[in-house]
């Protein structure tokens, strides 16, 4: 009875702190629930295996299967419904029972729970580092991210097809990261390199050579195209007129804006000066980027040193 009891108070004192936490992310403009299993689709993961038992971080636990609507982003109990199932667990934990291991998903670095979400309210709220658990591991190109929104998810889900259709981790190993701040770019970068694979099969054909691969095109593309326009981002400091955007997506505005002042000039003006003309014309004004500059800071999104 006394461990019943006891149970009873700490899943109270829990769903008021879920409470509090819940006005607390508000207020602060961040999420506090925990990411469906149903946004992994996203990434296309090409497949999944068994890891078998495992003991795994509680903290790196960031989702469920079902129940995320039923817990917080800390795993605390939203719901008064929950309470039984939760005193159950912990009653047993105070008793000395062992707790039979939970069933997750691992995708990445991070979890999502399959079957055991009480449990893992009850380790959370007594700050139980590790836990066992059964561990299916989906294989994901690009990796899942603590904090990622579903938009953050869709995009990494896009990249992923980009990689495996370039093979850009084989054709270039150890490659900069190419990631955007929008959904539906990655098909425009498709575009160059079809691009750049039909100017030089037209370059081959004149000389009598056989036709550019796909691979010598992506290759070509990226240390000719899109490296020489992030080393001239670079060379410039044009990042830090542009707060809360990436090098991906700079490439692409330049690339536009290249061809704009192409257009113009009558004459291609190379990738150095689109990149300096653009910054000059186009990069929002300092008050801006001053108030850009903070609310991304405040997010958490922007490194204070940048």
């Amino acid at each position: 009875m006394y461990a019943e009891a006891q149970a009873k108070q700490e899943v109270e004192r829990a769903r008021l702190l879920g409470d509090v936490r819940d006005i607390l992310a508000l207020l602060r403009r961040q999420p506090n629930e925990l990411i469906p299993f149903d946004w992994v689709r996203h990434l296309a993961p090409s497949g999944e295996h068994q890891l078998g038992l495992q003991t795994i971080e509680v903290d790196h636990i960031i989702g469920s299967v079902d129940r995320y609507r039923e817990f917080d982003r800390h795993y605390l109990p939203k719901e008064k419904h929950l309470d039984e199932r939760w005193v159950g667990v912990r009653s047993a934990q105070l008793k000395g029972k062992e707790l039979p291991p939970i069933q997750v998903y691992k995708v990445g670095d991070l979890y999502f729970v399959k079957d055991g979400n009480h449990r893992v309210s009850v380790a959370r709220r007594q700050g139980q580092k590790y836990i066992d658990a059964d561990v299916i591991e989906l294989n994901v190109t690009v990796p899942l991210g603590e904090d990622d929104t579903l938009k953050d998810v869709i995009i990494k889900g896009e990249y992923a097809q980009f990689l495996r259709a370039t093979q850009l981790d084989k054709v270039v190993p150890g490659h900069r990261p190419i990631m955007f701040t929008t959904a539906g770019r990655y098909e425009k970068l498709l575009e160059h390199i079809r691009t750049r694979q039909y100017f030089l099969d037209e370059k081959r054909l004149r000389e009598g050579l056989p036709p550019v691969t796909w691979e010598e095109a992506v290759k070509s593309w990226y240390e000719r195209l899109y490296l020489r326009i992030v080393e001239n981002l670079e060379q410039h400091h044009v990042m830090f007129r542009f707060p809360g955007r990436t090098e991906a997506d700079l490439y692409l505005w330049t690339m536009d804006h290249r061809y704009f002042l192409t257009e113009k000039y009558g004459h291609d003006v190379g990738s150095e000066e689109a990149t300096r003309d653009f910054s000059d014309h186009h990069a929002p004004p300092l008050y801006k980027r001053l108030g850009q500059r903070v609310q991304l800071l405040i997010k958490g999104e922007l490194d204070p040193a940048m």
